[in-house]
């Protein structure tokens, strides 16, 4: 591999998709390697990111040496299964992904990168009672990183949705970063999503049409898009459709009949989450397994299609995801909003743009 001459060069762990990448690219940095297991999230990176060298193994077969680069930054999310709050089954000690965060670790204490960006989901601060968390910054400070930890929400930084993410950024220089402020003003699903077209349960539309101009946000989101591609829709059952006709906006599975839920051993205990119409008027709940959950679109009928989905995401039109249905779904579900972290990566640049000067 070819050293650039970028002085931003950046290293993406765990890639998915590639949110963290397409924020951090936004904000100047040059991606040019991605490591990313399965082939399907490998695919939609290397369509999105054609530049970029994307490494589909295990990180664990990855002998960093032999990438021949000098990263600025070295960022990623290990896989999160383990530590979120709602995966009860995997919630513990046993469960092998929980420790995959030491292969980001190792990768930062053989490139020693002037920066790092570690990301997960929230319910790992409250994980083994803080002391995982607690373990991760010493590794870092063990390694002279200067680290800085919060939980933040997209929805603080121009994403329509209200999505926690647990971010920690360390760095070699002994600065203490101070994370973005949050933006007073809320993206909500109407704004992001309601210029796309209307569709149908089940609908494939590979190319629609917007239906109007847009507002602000979806301006932002159609750049360089002449039409909004993969609306696709998964199909559900025509009993699933039915209960669907009984949830209000921002109601769930509480507002749907009892005797259309007699198939679940006990409809009382079922998550908040599920069927849940989203509401217009507010950003949305967590885009995550929305397919699963039977997240339902405000104004129709049916589920949330791939495009709609990734609006809500903060993707913007012109990324187009690889795979089945199915495998698009669970890459939106498992992203970094692209606009959280380009507001994230940006405020590191600030520091070296201060550095600089000085």
């Amino acid at each position: 591999m070819n050293n650039s001459n970028n002085t931003h060069m950046a290293i993406d762990l765990f890639s998915g998709a590639g949110g963290l990448s397409l924020g951090a690219q936004n904000a100047g940095f040059e991606i040019v390697i991605a490591v990313e297991k399965e082939k399907d999230f490998a695919l939609t990176f290397k369509k999105n990111h054609p530049t970029s060298t994307v490494i589909s193994d295990d990180i664990r077969n990855i002998d960093t040496q032999t990438l021949n680069v000098k990263p600025f930054i070295v960022f990623g999310g290990p896989p999160c299964q383990g530590f979120s709050t709602s995966n009860t089954q995997t919630r513990n000690l046993d469960n092998k992904k929980n420790f995959l965060f030491e292969e980001f670790v190792r990768f930062v204490k053989e490139l020693s990168p002037e920066w790092f960006l570690f990301e997960n989901v929230e319910g790992i601060v409250s994980f083994n009672k803080g002391a995982t968390i607690k373990h991760i910054e010493q590794c870092f400070r063990d390694l002279n990183y200067t680290v800085s930890s919060k939980v933040v929400c997209a929805s603080d930084y121009g994403v329509p949705q209200n999505r926690n993410r647990f971010i920690m950024v360390g760095n070699k220089l002994g600065i203490c970063f101070e994370f973005p402020k949050a933006q007073k003003k809320k993206i909500t699903v109407a704004k992001a999503i309601s210029d796309l077209p209307d569709l149908e349960n089940g609908q494939q539309l590979e190319t629609g049409k917007y239906k109007n101009s847009g507002s602000t946000y979806t301006k932002k989101m159609r750049k360089g898009s002449k039409n909004p591609l993969q609306n696709y829709v998964s199909r559900n059952a025509d009993y699933v459709i039915e209960r669907y006709t009984y949830i209000g906006q921002g109601q769930n599975w509480r507002a749907i009949p009892e005797h259309l839920m007699l198939n679940y051993k006990n409809s009382q205990n079922c998550h908040s989450g599920i069927y849940k119409r989203l509401d217009p008027n507010k950003p949305s709940v967590v885009i995550s397994n929305y397919r699963k959950n039977m997240l339902i679109h405000p104004f129709q009928d049916r589920g949330l299609s791939v495009r709609e989905a990734a609006r809500l995401q903060s993707f913007p039109d012109t990324f187009v995801f690889e795979g089945s249905i199915m495998k698009i779904q669970q890459q939106i579900g498992n992203a970094v909003p692209p606009l959280m972290a380009e507001a994230i990566f940006k405020k590191i640049l600030s520091y070296e743009c201060t550095n600089t000067e000085i």
